[in-house]
């Protein structure tokens, strides 16, 4: 927690016995700390800070002669060990890289650790994994290779490491790799498995190592023979399941574990996983609520015939004998997924009555990379076409009513809800979040300039403008006339909000019905209690009046003053 004067106050590493009491502060570390972990034999803290500023750094700053040159004044983190007994520290670590992600080796002699060009959020895939002995201060990259590495995990005997690597960004498959700690040639122990490994956790025999996946609408955890390669799975399809730790005796797994109708807790488990005991219940308050259902739904596509699924979850007591209003909610990403994991937004929806759908798209991730680079140069027209033969599905199945149709999104599915917006009249009323509706000046906007490079031939846009702006829901816009309710935090940097401008100021003067909310303080992903039950409340509100479900479970006076602000 923090240490020092409020408004100079750094995080700093505090202790506090294991039966109670007091904490105490223990590290000093001028700038900060970022990260820490225990040596082996408790003696030495290993921390992940910056250097401290300079006394003429520290002064201008005091005088807010704060300047910041883009791209040149980075904040870069190192390592370094803390002697618990002296409170000496001293860095270990030394590149013109950030570090993080760092490990102990299991006798104290070395580090693993990752690093990155820069902190900016635009490198975070350009990883490289190292190793470093703590006693000579030498450090060399754990495997030479121009892939991303990352995630290096030392095994229990400390002769070997298992560390994560892909062929190139984003889209490409992230495998599981071992090499010798002293060095040599790794070698993939992942097989043929084609779905991305996660983070690897050894058993204590050192004979297996477990990692948790995506794989379709679950999470599970997936065990790989080390001596065989091989890896098979060990929890269902229809749980999301997140492995954290193994016991120090090797007997007990603890992780998360959720569904569509249970938030996450805390399980543990023997490492077969065929039973997993939840040891917590965080939200047991929701056993005398009634919700909503959720089950995985496939359907073909009007692209190109290739399957698709998604997960839909039904009205609260929803019997299939009548149609209900019906709302599409495309994730964001585009490289993520719809799990069945507890959605308040979508519980939310089905008490007020809603079928909502989460189509898991070309591009989604957990089907392997060919489906998760199939949307290249592609936005707008295969996921588009995915989405839209979802809602047809759900249509055909009598389930969704076609006259009381709305679509929703945030980030990638508030670009798809702008493109939908563009290029179909289908829907009541559409509301698009955090969506990009400019892809050109999006690219310069963004702090993920990299990223978007890789769904259009590797290119910024003025060295492919047509391809980015025919992908643009700008270029169509004059075809909207579907009522908007655009949201967008005012301080969002990975879709900066004159994104949302653009939008909302073309629907504006074209006399479209549109509605425009913008939070103070809030970034990507809304923190603020208050915002976020304001932006459910609004959502039921504006689909509320169009799609003719007024809301039942909200106030009357947030009802009526939401309401004065529909368009």
């Amino acid at each position: 927690m923090d240490a020092g004067d409020e408004k100079d106050a750094k995080p700093q590493v505090w202790f506090m016995y294991a039966d109670g009491g007091e904490p105490w502060q223990v590290t000093k570390h001028k700038s900060g700390v970022r990260g820490f972990q225990f040596s082996p034999d408790g003696k030495t803290l290993l921390l992940t800070a910056t250097v401290p500023p300079s006394e003429d750094e520290e002064k201008r700053g005091k005088q807010k002669d704060d300047a910041v040159v883009v791209d040149r004044d980075f904040k870069m983190s190192q390592l370094w060990t803390w002697n618990i007994a002296t409170n000496e520290e001293k860095q270990i670590s030394n590149g013109d890289f950030t570090v993080g992600d760092a490990r102990w080796s299991p006798d104290g002699a070395r580090v693993t650790f990752t690093t990155n060009p820069t902190p900016r959020l635009d490198d975070i895939s350009l990883q490289t994994a190292w190793m470093l002995d703590v006693t000579n201060g030498k450090q060399r990259k754990l495997v030479e290779t121009s892939d991303p590495t990352q995630t290096a995990r030392w095994s229990p005997d400390g002769k070997s490491i298992a560390y994560l690597s892909s062929s190139g960004l984003v889209v490409y498959q992230v495998n599981l790799f071992v090499v010798d700690a002293n060095g040599g040639s790794p070698r993939k122990v992942s097989g043929k498995f084609d779905l991305n490994a996660g983070e690897p956790v050894w058993s204590k025999d050192g004979k297996t190592i477990f990692f948790s996946s995506d794989d379709r609408e679950a999470n599970r955890i997936f065990a790989v023979d080390v001596a065989e390669s091989t890896v098979r799975p060990l929890t269902d399809a229809a749980t999301v399941v997140s492995l954290a730790e193994i016991s120090a005796n090797g007997q007990t797994a603890v992780g998360t574990l959720g569904d569509a109708t249970h938030p996450d807790d805390v399980f543990r488990s023997d490492l077969s996983f065929a039973l997993l005991d939840r040891i917590t219940n965080q939200n047991a308050w929701l056993a005398d609520y009634a919700l909503g259902a959720s089950e995985v739904v496939r359907w073909k596509s009007s692209k190109d015939g290739m399957e698709i699924d998604g997960i839909v979850t039904k009205p609260v007591d929803f019997d299939g004998t009548h149609k209900v209003p019906f709302l599409l909610n495309p994730h964001g990403g585009p490289t993520g997924a719809s799990l069945l994991s507890f959605s308040p937004t979508e519980q939310i929806m089905a008490a007020n009555g809603y079928m909502v759908l989460q189509p898991n798209f070309r591009g989604s991730t957990g089907r392997g990379e060919k489906f998760e680079a199939a949307n290249q140069n592609d936005w707008g027209n295969g996921d588009f076409k995915d989405d839209m033969s979802g809602v047809q599905a759900m249509v055909d199945k009598g389930w969704a009513d076609p006259d009381r149709l709305g679509a929703f999104g945030w980030s990638y599915g508030g670009y798809m809800t702008m493109w939908i917006d563009t290029q179909t009249d289908r829907f009541k009323a559409i509301s698009p979040g955090a969506g990009l509706p400019d892809l050109y000046s999006m690219y310069s906007q963004t702090d993920i300039h990299r990223y978007l490079t890789v769904f259009f031939n590797a290119k910024a846009p003025w060295d492919n403008y047509q391809e980015y702006w025919d992908h643009s829901p700008m270029k169509f816009v004059g075809n909207v006339k579907t009522p908007t309710m655009i949201l967008h935090g005012q301080a969002d940097t990975r879709v900066p909000i004159p994104q949302a401008e653009e939008f909302y100021r073309a629907l504006y003067e074209r006399k479209v019905p549109v509605e425009y909310v913008t939070y103070p303080r809030e970034n990507h992903g809304f923190v603020e209690p208050r915002h976020i039950q304001d932006r459910w409340q609004r959502y039921l509100v504006f689909f509320g009046k169009y799609l003719n479900n007024p809301p039942v479970t909200e106030p009357k006076a947030v009802v009526d003053r939401l309401s004065k602000d529909l368009p």
